[in-house]
């Protein structure tokens, strides 16, 4: 109990209670498609960044770890897009994510030592091409997700002016302190109830004493099948990991991480949609004796 009332009073914005403003579906809709569109081939993206009233500034693969990127450019906003491609194949997510945090010089804080490289390979790339009195708008699903987040955070510790980052099945980056120092980045995650994923790795609420554990940052949107949705956030959405175990994922989990599925839900509630409170089983302070 003693732990838990400690990490409520030295991290309040972990466990936020404020009321949460009315999710703009279009938006979510539109970044989504960006995302998608991250897996096409370059001339297919072009085509679609031109139809969406933007100018394709770059694409590029990194091809020894085989992430595509590219940064889309409306001089009229004045903002950039950075859309990273990530992995529809849960399975192999699952099997192939480092559990090792280390410290990221960049932004100072300890980071997934696989998405930190990614990250800094792509900003190295991509630094030139960004204009500093521009908003800088970053997504992607999946991996390309979580380098979408630590991409703002190179971003915001070099003074560009950071606007929305809207990511889509995204695993987690960072620990209790790195998810707080940068707290003030406006974050999205959108979310299906039986992906996994964003799960990884899972948290273990016995291991709260441990900051060193990895934290979400930002709202987590969780989609229902219908026009229902749930905002979550800190300790209600990590808690939400307790109800998976560590097994292999099934088919129904593979089905709920492709971009697809979540454009599917997406544009289930572009119109209509009710927001929902979700109810996690588990209740962490429970744990600690509270009355």
């Amino acid at each position: 109990m003693k732990i838990a009332l400690l990490l409520l009073l030295l991290t309040p914005a972990l466990y936020a209670t404020e009321p949460v403003e009315s999710i703009n579906f279009p938006t979510l809709i539109e970044y989504a498609e960006f995302a998608d569109a991250a897996y096409l081939p370059e001339a297919d993206i072009n085509r679609f960044v031109q139809s969406s009233q933007y100018q394709l500034t770059q694409f590029h693969t990194l091809a020894e770890i085989q992430l595509s990127y590219f940064i889309a450019t409306n001089d009229v906003t004045k903002t950039q897009l950075i859309s990273v491609r990530g992995t529809s194949n849960a399975e192999n997510t699952m099997v192939d994510l480092s559990l090792k945090l280390t410290q990221d010089q960049h932004t100072g804080i300890r980071l997934h030592s696989g998405f930190s490289a990614a990250s800094a390979q792509i900003y190295s790339e991509i630094k030139p091409r960004l204009k500093k009195d521009y908003v800088i708008n970053t997504t992607g699903h999946s991996l390309g997700g979580a380098v979408a987040l630590v991409l703002a955070m190179y971003l915001d510790a070099d003074h560009f002016r950071v606007g929305q980052v809207i990511t889509f099945g995204q695993p987690k980056v960072t620990n209790i302190a790195g998810a707080s120092k940068y707290q003030h980045l406006n974050v999205l995650r959108v979310v299906t109830p039986l992906d996994v994923v964003p799960l990884v790795p899972p948290f273990d609420p016995l291991d709260i004493n441990n900051l060193d554990i990895y934290w979400h940052s930002g709202k987590e949107i969780l989609l229902q099948s219908d026009t229902r949705y749930s905002v979550l956030e800190g300790v209600n959405s990590m808690l939400r990991a307790t109800r998976f175990t560590q097994q292999r994922p099934t088919e129904e989990n593979l089905q709920q991480h492709k971009m697809s599925f979540y454009l599917e839900l997406l544009n289930k509630k572009k119109r209509t949609n009710t927001e929902v409170p979700y109810k996690n089983s588990l209740n962490l302070f429970n744990l600690f004796g509270a009355q």
